[in-house]
């Protein structure tokens, strides 16, 4: 099974070609921490002698150096790349390795088994067919064996192997394994799981890993590589379902050519299908499906492909190719699990980019329904996410999506959040299903305009975003500037900080996820009041930049202005006529802008105004200035200037 071929040898160029048409099994090691998962993949590498000379030989050398099997060669040291890990006998990051039999080819992905790495075990079985979850045969099922046989389930990884490993510890004891056994299917049954394979095995000494051990009589079924050889892999399923290619680039050469490229995520399709594009619902027939090797009578789920259509329609990047006769749902606001991933918490209401297949859209947590403690499978209230935090969420959009399921399909029902501002991989998440209110809420065609009404009132609307510390005087030069745009006979309102606190956001505090629904209100408030035709003028902290930013993309451009009031710390404190930063020292108020909670300077903010240098009248006059200059605010202007 696991060998050389020996065509590499007499036929190189037959070998090539019988190594192309394997079927490739993407898998995962997981479980607790030192249960043998770097040692069972060294194991594998070594016994399909996928390891040259020179591996060998530092191999041997390292044994020596960091090994933890005395005088025999530790194979756990061929997958614990990094110097902490090898240091610390564990497993840290996630490392890939790829090895090959003469029926088939293996991409094995072995994850970390500490609590505090669950993103990096979600990596890693993000792409899997197949989870071997080890289990030591000494401590039988622990609480990290129930977390990721949990994330196992949640990502739905259909074919599970349970290796029970380190049998020669516990003198190949059948009655320990069965008792692990019966433990474990009880656990299961809880999760869902059900495709469950149980091995024996020593990973150190190669029992049952590639041949059947002697030492355990009593076992007849399969050894591992033989599991792993035969077993069905993720793309064969999914060539039984509904036909998708999500839309990864339109491909028009010249004029005579028009295809829609990307890879199948499911289904088969042929010349002549019925499709239908998603999410405009436009309809036509396959005409050719082109490939490398010239045009193909069908393509399966996992080929590369481009289509070409009998009807000219306007199809774009992230679109989704799907069956007529069972289409891709449509919506924009969803039920889901999320996986977060980075150390800043997850903020509802923050605004994020999701990427799904191809396409990338603005997104926001609406609401978290419940963090899963995932060591007891408890549902707990949360009002944020934090690092390896999972939670179920809905999800808003702010365009509807072609989407399935992820139980249905994992490539259209899987998507990841993105940091706006520094475009980092934020978190990982699982669509449900639609939520009611996204098919029967649709947007109310009105013959009556923003244009209009703005030019009723003679002037274009905007909204003057104030910003900065507390204190700063964000509030006296807002008044002040609608005072002296009122007297001109213009259409305004003063939206501050303080009196929306005390009506439409009473309800919120001042932790960091209040904040940014605090702003996410107080910037849709705006928005209609723009659309109403008036000047807006808002005196809030609104301390994140992200949160700025959200607030901007909600209007046209030239219609959102930036004011940075910049004071600096020392100053807004000597000035604290509300008491507030001698309230926030004493610790008697929590989270304040500037003491124990950050506040993000603007980067591209249209305006700065340096209050030690202007008295407030002197700054409303320069506001005004910005405001009333000829072509100052236009479509696409974000130029600074500092008063």
């Amino acid at each position: 099974m696991s060998h050389v071929s020996d065509l590499i040898a007499t036929d190189i160029e037959q070998y090539l070609k019988s190594h192309e048409k394997k079927s490739l099994l993407r898998f995962i090691t997981c479980g607790s921490v030192d249960d043998g998962k770097s040692t069972l993949i060294g194991r594998l590498l070594y016994e399909s002698k996928m390891l040259f000379e020179d591996q060998l030989a530092a191999i041997e050398a390292d044994s020596k150096k960091y090994g933890t099997q005395g005088e025999s060669l530790d194979f756990a040291l061929l997958v614990d790349g990094l110097a902490a890990e090898r240091e610390q006998g564990i497993t840290i990051d996630v490392a890939y390795r790829f090895f090959s039999t003469d029926r088939r080819k293996f991409i094995v992905a072995d994850t970390p088994g500490h609590e505090q790495y669950t993103r990096n075990m979600v990596t890693g079985a993000s792409t899997a067919d197949v989870a071997i979850l080890m289990v030591d045969a000494r401590k039988g099922i622990l609480t990290q064996t129930r977390r990721h046989s949990y994330l196992v389930s949640l990502l739905r990884i259909r074919q599970i192997v349970v290796a029970v490993n380190k049998m020669d510890l516990v003198d190949y004891s059948e009655k320990i394994f069965r008792k692990i056994v019966d433990d474990y299917q009880t656990f299961a049954a809880h999760i869902g799981l059900e495709d469950i394979t149980f091995i024996p095995m020593s990973a150190f000494r190669g029992d049952n890993v590639t041949a059947p051990s002697d030492r355990m009589p009593w076992y007849h079924g399969t050894t591992l590589m033989g599991y792993l050889e035969t077993v069905e892999i993720d793309e064969a399923r999914a060539q039984k379902g509904p036909f998708r290619l999500p839309v990864q680039w339109v491909n028009r050469p010249n004029l005579d050519f028009r295809g829609f490229a990307g890879t199948v995520a499911g289904g088969v399709v042929k010349p002549g299908d019925r499709i239908r594009v998603q999410p405009s619902g436009k309809e036509s027939r396959v005409a050719r499906i082109v490939s490398y090797d010239g045009d193909l009578e069908q393509a399966v789920a996992g080929q590369s492909v481009t289509l070409i259509l009998e009807d000219e329609i306007d199809i774009s990047r992230g679109d989704v190719v799907s069956t007529a006769d069972s289409p891709a749902s449509v919506a924009d606001q969803f039920e889901t699990t999320l996986v977060w991933m980075h150390d800043d918490p997850m903020l509802p209401g923050r605004s994020y980019l999701l990427k799904i297949g191809a396409r990338t859209v603005a997104a926001t947590i609406t609401h978290i329904k419940y963090q899963v403690n995932v060591n007891t499978l408890e549902h707990i209230a949360a009002k944020t996410l934090e690092l390896n935090a999972i939670g179920v969420c809905n999800l808003s959009l702010d365009r509807p999506v072609a989407f399935d399921p992820y139980t249905e399909n994992r490539d259209t029902g899987g998507y990841i959040l993105i940091d706006r501002l520094t475009n980092n991989t934020v978190g990982a998440g699982l669509l449900h299903f639609a939520l009611r209110r996204s098919h029967n809420i649709h947007v109310q065609h009105v013959d009556v305009n923003k244009e209009a009404r703005s030019a009723m009132k003679g002037q274009k609307a905007c909204v003057l975003w104030f910003t900065g510390l507390s204190g700063a005087g964000k509030s006296t030069i807002a008044n002040l500037l609608e005072k002296k745009l009122h007297a001109m006979g213009r259409h305004t309102y003063l939206l501050d900080g303080d009196n929306v606190r005390h009506g439409l956001n009473r309800d919120l505090g001042f932790t960091a996820a209040d904040r940014v629904e605090n702003i996410r209100r107080v910037a849709e408030v705006a928005k209609l009041m723009v659309d109403a035709g008036l000047i807006v003028v808002t005196a809030f902290i609104s301390p994140f930049r992200a949160e700025r930013e959200m607030a901007r993309a909600l209007f046209d451009d030239g219609e959102f202005v930036e004011v940075f009031v910049d004071t600096p710390l020392e100053v807004a404190e000597q000035r604290d006529a509300k008491g507030l930063y001698k309230k926030a020292r004493r610790g008697e108020i929590g989270n304040f802008t500037g003491i124990d909670s950050p506040y993000e300077i603007p980067q591209d903010a249209e305006l700065r105004i340096d209050t030690t240098r202007y008295s407030a009248d002197e700054a409303a006059e320069q506001v005004l200035a910005l405001v009333l200059e000829p072509g100052r605010i236009r479509s696409g202007m974000r130029a600074l200037r500092e008063v």
